[in-house]
């Protein structure tokens, strides 16, 4: 069966979620551009338990689609015979939403040819929505997994799916990242590996492959970069206060590795509450390391828990968010949040850390500039001869990052460290790969 036969009849499990929002976008969009060029009228199923949530995605697609329209007007009025925006961007915005049928009975999904899961990551809970959809689906039903962490082979064969299940796993937000980690298991349909890359091409994604090893490349990296934070902060409470350890090791990742946001603030983007499931998802697969942090355990339980508004603007989490921007940090043994307004702490650790590398420029900066590479070595060099507080943890840093990499690598999860690198790079905004001679 092609991909356009597939494209006929569609599901996404989770759409009203933050990613199953952004895939219902990405694939109910290529299904109406299929319906104007070819003429069928192709049919995709949003499924959530949560009808709330629903309404939510039929206002979500119906914005997004009008700004589509507008940034693609040339090719649309030819299509559709309208020359004016406003009206193309209508017309263009009620033709997507035709082929959405939004659903909370699972029923529902029993005509699709093609199922994407983005339902919360619990195995269980995957394992049954997956078993009930074998029995109600045609034996012939494909299936693709937004998972971040779970082995598919393990959801494959509980499922009983014989094959039929791939890991497809979009970044977030997924209308916006160009990656996709897909992990193919050891059993899989023959038509899936083609169809998974031919897919990818029609929405616009760069593919990189994972093996089937729990938390794949990406968390694989990400859980034990924060692990590493967290140690790092427990390290400098020797010296300096839980606020102050905080945010000094945040302000390295964030400034002297020149990332596009720090590690704390990283963890609250995708929730504490995310990043204590994910690892208990890996811990067990991995006996020999300790994938577990008490101090996410103790801020989970009192609710401390980050992740977006239904908006998208941030919750607060370990640190506290004031119109987008980092604020404060969260006091364990108060149980409130240290603003940075209060008192002199946040000035005196930084005066702890020292000051940037002389070459020193914000990823916002460089993410542009055709010369980042070079200015990002000279960055690096700089860094290598200080002898500075902040230069000796990001040192310690680069080097843990690398080492994560090159394990991931020699474990067989990632195939080369240019998987590795393309991971971090496009999957999380990184200027550079952890596997790089310049952070050697």
């Amino acid at each position: 069966m092609t991909l356009d036969e597939r494209l006929e009849q569609v599901a996404v499990l989770g759409a009203g979620g933050k990613m199953g929002s952004g895939i219902t976008l990405l694939l109910a969009r290529e299904m109406t551009l299929m319906k104007l060029r070819t003429g069928i009228s192709p049919r995709l199923v949003a499924m959530d338990v949560r009808s709330e949530a629903l309404e939510g995605l039929s206002q979500y697609l119906e914005g997004q689609a009008r700004k589509f329209a507008q940034k693609n007007s040339s090719q649309l009025s030819q299509w559709l015979g309208i020359d004016q925006p406003d009206k193309l961007a209508e017309r263009f915005a009620a033709e997507l939403l035709s082929i959405v049928e939004p659903a909370t009975d699972l029923q529902a999904v029993s005509p699709a040819r093609m199922v994407l899961e983005a339902i919360v990551e619990n195995v269980d809970l995957k394992v049954n929505v997956l078993s009930e959809l074998r029995e109600t689906c045609d034996p012939d039903t494909l299936f693709f997994s937004n998972t971040s962490s779970i082995p598919i082979g393990l959801l494959n064969e509980r499922a009983g799916l014989e094959g039929r299940l791939v890991g497809f796993h979009f970044y977030n937000p997924p209308a916006v990242q160009k990656l996709v980690e897909l992990i193919i298991p050891r059993q899989v349909h023959p038509e899936l590996p083609d169809l998974c890359q031919a897919l990818a091409r029609r929405l616009g994604k760069t593919v990189i492959p994972s093996n089937d090893v729990a938390g794949f490349i990406g968390n694989g990296h990400f859980t034990r970069d924060g692990l590493h934070a967290i140690q790092e902060a427990e390290r400098l409470q020797s010296t300096f206060s839980f606020v102050q350890s905080i945010y000094m090791i945040n302000r390295v990742a964030q400034d002297f590795l020149i990332r596009p946001m720090g590690i704390f603030q990283l963890m609250d983007y995708v929730g504490l509450d995310v990043f204590q499931s994910i690892l208990a998802i890996m811990n067990p697969h991995f006996p020999e390391e300790n994938l577990h942090s008490p101090l996410i355990d103790r801020l989970v339980a009192r609710g401390v828990k980050g992740g977006q508004y239904p908006d998208g603007s941030q919750k607060d989490g370990i640190l506290k968010y004031e119109g987008g921007d980092v604020a404060g940090v969260y006091n364990v043994e108060k149980g409130e949040y240290q603003l940075f307004s209060e008192g002199a702490w946040r000035q005196e650790a930084d005066s702890a850390l020292g000051p940037l590398p002389k070459a020193h420029q914000p990823w916002k900066v460089l993410v542009r500039d055709p010369e980042k590479e070079k200015k990002l070595r000279q960055h690096f060099e700089q860094l290598r001869r200080m002898d500075t507080l902040g230069a000796d943890l990001a040192r310690r840093y680069l080097k843990r990052s690398r080492d994560i990499g090159l394990q991931l690598v020699k474990t067989g999860v990632a195939r080369s460290a240019e998987d590795v690198n393309g991971v971090l790079m496009y999957g999380f905004y990184h200027l550079y790969g952890p596997i790089n001679d310049f952070v050697e």
